[in-house]
């Protein structure tokens, strides 16, 4: 009798090592599974930043702030940000009553204001305008002075016609 107890112990705790080499395996094949996929999704990430990276880079390609060249005009006037300077000076001109005097046409739902203001290089501007309903864009020649006043000449227009 002893003898058939050692006999079901062995056979009861050969069968539960069994089971837990089978579970720790099975574990260790889903965690590899995981581990894999997280490597994969690293690599699309990754890729997917660079990508990110490179667009961010392109469009900044036609910015003054990355145009050294253009930057060397303003040297000798010692500010610190010029397109920021240049963007303070355009948005000054939206807080004259009535229209921006930049935008060629007359709000229809209120006043022409310009929004959004890309600085190209030292010479050109590209803006964006609305009046709340109705939107177009400028291109904008400037000039920055020696005494620190801009010069803003429209160069040329467009207004976007609603398709309704």
């Amino acid at each position: 009798m002893k003898k058939n107890i050692f006999l079901y112990l062995f056979v009861f705790a050969a069968l539960i090592a069994l089971y837990q080499f089978v579970s720790a395996n099975k574990m260790v094949n889903v965690t590899n599974e995981k581990f894999h996929k997280y490597e994969e999704d690293k690599k699309m990430l990754s890729d997917s930043i660079q990508g990110l990276q490179l667009k961010v880079l392109d469009m900044q390609y036609f910015s003054l702030e990355n145009n050294d060249d253009a930057l060397a005009y303003y040297d000798h006037l010692k500010i610190k940000n010029p397109a920021l300077y240049i963007s303070d000076k355009l948005l000054e001109t939206n807080e004259k009553k009535g229209d921006n005097p930049l935008i060629p046409y007359e709000g229809m739902d209120s006043d022409f204001k310009i929004n959004k203001i890309k600085i190209l290089n030292h010479k050109w501007i590209v803006t964006d305008f609305s009046d709340g309903k109705f939107w177009g864009e400028l291109l904008i020649k400037y000039e920055l002075k020696d005494d620190l006043s801009v010069d803003f000449t429209l160069m040329d227009h467009l207004l976007y016609t609603r398709s309704n």
